[in-house]
């Protein structure tokens, strides 16, 4: 374990990593979570076959910044020469740190072409695309699982060491199957189970959402490592409380109103920045603006206005205009809990 990914399993710290999320895991969000704490960041999940074809919307997908070094590149496919393939040339042309295999996403129109967790109904399949990887590139091959595609195939143990005999150097189980989808309460169990039986580090992932979260789960199954995928959403800051909780220091708040927004725009400024049609960039990011107001008084009177913002200018008008309202009514700087507001309600201060 001697190269640039696979030392953060032993640096004495448990790392935290972001999850691939489509349409969320880009690059201007992986580098603000980077810098609120995340010690890895992995890649929207990517298409082999658009790789392999050069389509230029995977190409887009697959930039990086060498700031957000450790970052792997997650591809899915159900062809082994295609991954392979694609692999391939992903090293060699961005050159991430490490290369992951989608053996979890559960959306329809990925699972009916037989890839992310549809590969799961064919273990030797999931063991060919994983030696095709491995065979193609000399960076480490990870894999993201899930524990099985319905209930009567779920075998997470089972799977997971079909996943390390096949090469896969660090085993990632959001402990669900494809059939559970985001429902119901992920089996921290079920990592444990892994973590016993695998040789290699395994990641844990599912319903981490506050550091807390974080904590429990390293407690509970022993994990290597936490992904963080759906408590990001809107909530960066999410890693610094982890961080905290896991190296049993206090965990601080979360940001004010006014931090909050800050931290938004600039999320949104990077995301204009990076898109080369910043006009798209401006309708991508609406769903950001609907998770970092979330909570927030009147929050959905002010989604509806976010809804509908046309560019960057629009925005920051609408976001100051809210300001000025909290900094009228003397919250707009100070630390609130979420968790106490209501659309609607005014906040209640934490410690008040």
């Amino acid at each position: 374990m001697n190269d640039r990914y696979l030392r953060v399993f032993d640096e004495g710290s448990t790392p935290l990593f972001l999850a691939p999320q489509a349409g969320v895991s880009e690059s201007p969000f992986r580098r603000l979570c980077r810098r609120f704490g995340a010690d890895v960041v992995v890649s929207e999940f990517v298409s082999a076959e658009g790789i392999v074809r050069g389509n230029e919307r995977t190409m887009d997908y697959l930039r990086f910044d060498e700031e957000e070094r450790p970052i792997g590149v997650q591809i899915f496919g159900a062809d082994p020469g295609a991954m392979g393939e694609a692999a391939a040339f992903v090293t060699e042309t961005f050159g991430p740190d490490f290369v992951d295999i989608n053996f979890g996403c559960p959306v329809k129109k990925i699972v009916k072409r037989n890839g992310g967790s549809g590969c799961l109904r064919d273990l030797p399949l999931v063991e060919a695309i994983i030696r095709a990887v491995d065979a193609a590139t000399p960076l480490p091959v990870t894999a993201k699982i899930r524990s099985g595609f319905d209930e009567r195939t779920r075998d997470p143990v089972g799977i997971a060491l079909r996943c390390q005999d096949a090469g896969a150097a660090v085993l990632t189980l959001h402990a669900r199957t494809r059939a559970d989808m985001y429902s119901g309460h992920a089996r921290w169990d079920e990592i444990a189970a892994v973590v016993e039986a695998l040789d290699v580090p395994v990641v844990g992932n599912g319903d981490v959402r506050s550091g807390e979260d974080a904590l429990r789960m390293r407690e509970e199954a022993g994990c290597a490592g936490i992904m963080i995928a759906r408590g990001s959403h809107g909530d960066p800051w999410i890693f610094k409380q982890a961080r905290a909780a896991l190296d049993g220091d206090p965990i601080p708040p979360g940001p004010t109103v006014e931090e909050r927004f800050e931290i938004c725009l600039e999320h949104a400024r990077n995301a204009m920045a990076f898109d080369p049609k910043p006009w798209r960039a401006v309708k991508e990011f609406r769903k950001h603006l609907g998770w970092y107001t979330k909570g927030l008084p009147n929050g959905k009177a002010l989604r509806q206005e976010l809804f509908q913002v046309e560019s960057l200018a629009d925005m920051e008008e609408i976001l100051e205009g809210y300001l000025d309202h909290a900094r009228t009514r003397g919250w707009a700087d100070r630390p609130v809990d979420a968790g106490d507001l209501a659309d609607g309600v005014e906040p209640r201060p934490v410690g008040v």
